[in-house]
């Protein structure tokens, strides 16, 4: 405690910030006790005045971590909920709020109906909103695009979408041909403060860095991959010569394009399907594109056998653990399979099981595929810089022997 004022505050030196324990603390107040009572007065834990000062030596205590967190609270590293909000504000930034996963649905009826404000289930029960008002044409079919009611990360695979939840006379029947495109979760600190370190190669030597940095600093964005290619030919990825492309996940798509113009070199190409004409400073027109990462839906087949101490909530868990592992591998990163049995054996989340869950069973088998595509099996699933693995829990099958 040499470079405290006080032996029972906190300190601030060259290596951050400081404070005694309890155990210190309590120590010098005995001693402080002893010195103006006298050597023998009683202070042992089960004694009143042992007690007092117990109390005493935890007030301080507790008001040294609260000017430790106030403390790490001025740093991006260390800052926690609120304070980690309020500290990326300096880098233009924002806590990503949740947003509803949308799926283009096929509704079926006769023609000329009106549906107002109508919805449909999945097989899940989660409620899928349409627009406020659709009219189905004479070809008695039209698709539309409905949002979960539910924010988040909703997963719907397809042809799950199929129960009418506001029955209109003359709708008759809903599906959804293609999956849902799952909304955003609330971002955690976590994934903020990664984001954070990211957004600082806004300033950077490299233009790219300094898109990719001012993209991810944009509200709603999750997460941002940029490609160049800088010679006279198509590289590997498909891309054309001397252009550049970004695969963006989350945001205003509009905002997006805003910025890559703001931040691109002059007469460079922006490759992309998601394409807007904004203007810049002067008002002048420019075609600005990038990609949305397509979605590709992984399904796991698990076979194992159990062992005493298992149950349906650790096998619930265990599809969690792998959905979650593919759902954070991100753009351009392809599923390989030997990978995959780190999760299914619980090896990095065992939250919310019980105590040594992954001694209940023993894998025999596992297969991994994304049918029609990719039959299941032990081969690793490939994906390009465009597509982005996914799984539903429910996708993740457990057979148990």
């Amino acid at each position: 405690m040499s470079g405290s004022v006080s032996p029972t505050a906190a300190w601030v030196d060259a290596t951050g910030i400081h404070a005694p324990t309890f155990t210190d603390v309590q120590d010098y107040l005995i001693s402080r006790f002893q010195a103006i009572y006298g050597a023998d007065i009683v202070v042992s834990n089960d004694s009143q005045d042992g007690q007092m000062i117990g109390v005493f030596a935890l007030a301080i205590s507790d008001t040294n971590a609260a000017c430790i967190a106030a403390y790490n609270s001025y740093s991006p590293t260390t800052a926690q909920g609120v304070g980690l909000s309020t500290m990326v504000k300096i880098n233009g930034m924002a806590r990503a709020l949740p947003s509803n996963s949308t799926c283009d649905l096929l509704l079926t009826g006769q023609t000329g109906t009106t549906i107002i404000n109508g919805a449909a289930y999945d097989q899940a029960s989660n409620l899928w909103n349409l627009p406020p008002t659709v009219v189905i044409p004479p070809s008695g079919q039209i698709t539309v695009t409905a949002t979960c009611a539910l924010a988040g990360a909703v997963t719907s695979a397809a042809g799950t979408i199929t129960r009418i939840a506001t029955v209109t006379l003359g709708w008759q029947l809903v599906t959804n041909p293609l999956a849902a495109v799952p909304g955003a979760p609330v971002e955690d600190d976590a994934a903020l403060r990664v984001r954070q370190a990211q957004s600082t190669a806004l300033p950077a030597l490299s233009v790219l860095s300094g898109i990719v940095g001012a993209v991810l600093a944009l509200p709603g964005v999750i997460a941002c991959v940029g490609y160049e290619n800088d010679t006279n030919a198509t590289d590997a990825n498909g891309l054309p010569p001397h252009s550049i492309s970004l695969v963006v996940e989350g945001g205003d798509s509009t905002q997006i394009c805003q910025t890559i113009l703001l931040k691109k070199t002059p007469g460079c190409y922006t490759q992309g399907t998601t394409r807007h004409t904004v203007n810049d400073v002067y008002g002048l027109p420019h075609d600005i594109g990038y990609y949305q990462p397509t979605s590709i839906a992984i399904s796991v087949a698990i076979t194992l056998h159990a062992l005493p101490g298992y149950s349906t909530i650790v096998g619930n868990g265990i599809k969690q653990a792998v959905a979650d592992y593919i759902n954070n591998l991100g753009s351009g990163a392809d599923v390989i399979y030997s990978k995959l049995w780190l999760p299914a054996n619980l090896c990095d989340d065992t939250s919310g099981l019980p105590t040594d869950a992954t001694a209940t069973y023993d894998i025999t088998a596992m297969t991994v595929g994304s049918p029609p595509t990719y039959p299941m099996g032990t081969a690793n699933i490939p994906t390009s810089i465009f597509q982005q693995a996914t799984c539903d829990p429910a996708n993740v099958t457990i057979t148990v022997t």
